[in-house]
């Protein structure tokens, strides 16, 4: 029972535990916490990366393409015809934004799989504080393209008087819960998936460590087939996000 008891203790600590946020750098100023945090720390990293790549990939610029360079051409042209089909042409003001959205998410997925480093995309604040840029971004967008006609978008057209009230309160909700929806399924999934690769380490150490290795062969395998499925998901995420935001940009330059 003690042992048991230990057991789920040492899970609830180590699986929880590694979203902790730190802060590296204490800094008040004016009663409030701005310190430098691990969390701000591998967002710096995320940047970093991203920049370097592209940067470094493109810095000779070939005819005949590297493999650097063939791979930063590719991540332009998969987030550039992403833009153009989902929005249109009209949309390729918006390409420069979409691009650093999907490979901030992304590298931002993929270095939590690291061990030892930290998911940022893991939290709630950062995922909805990046919805919440996108829903402004939208809602800007619209006003500014169809002034006072973009309140239409709550009443589509053909709609009878008698349910007008109800459409346009249904249509609301629908419009206000996108940050919400976006920062909860990005949070989600990227919490679930450390917390389960987390949890099967613990099985594979504590089994491997009473039954001399034999017990942890099973959990090992588990985890690894968790760690590829994560990959997969860290780079789908980053998709779906991106994808949202250019259907969110579409209703907004269309209005349909």
């Amino acid at each position: 029972m003690a042992g048991a008891t230990d057991l789920r203790g040492m899970i609830e600590q180590e699986a929880l535990g590694q979203f902790a946020i730190k802060p590296l750098i204490p800094i008040k100023l004016g009663g409030y916490d701005l310190s430098f945090t691990n969390s701000a720390l591998f967002m710096v990293v995320a940047v970093a990366l991203a920049t370097f790549l592209f940067t470094f990939a493109m810095r000779k610029r070939a005819v005949v393409p590297g493999r650097g360079q063939s791979l930063a051409e590719l991540s332009y042209e998969f987030v550039y015809s992403l833009v153009k089909e989902q929005i249109g042409d009209e949309g390729k003001r918006f390409f420069p934004f979409v691009f650093s959205l999907f490979f901030f998410i992304l590298f931002g997925n993929l270095i939590g799989l690291v061990p030892g480093f930290f998911t940022f995309t893991s939290h709630i604040i950062v995922t909805f504080g990046l919805a919440a840029v996108v829903f402004v971004l939208i809602t800007v967008v619209a006003l500014a393209i169809h002034g006072t006609h973009f309140f239409s978008y709550f009443l589509p057209e053909g709609v009878p008087k008698a349910l007008a009230p109800l459409i346009v309160v249904v249509e609301l909700i629908s419009y206000l819960s996108r940050p919400v929806s976006l920062s909860i399924r990005l949070f989600a999934n990227m919490m679930a998936g450390h917390t389960m690769l987390k949890v099967f380490a613990i099985f594979t150490v504590v089994l491997g460590g009473a039954t001399f290795f034999v017990g942890g062969a099973l959990p090992l395998a588990v985890n690894v087939a968790l760690y590829a499925l994560e990959f997969l998901v860290a780079m789908l995420q980053a998709y779906v996000f991106t994808i949202l935001t250019c259907i969110y940009l579409h209703d907004a330059v269309h209005l349909h």
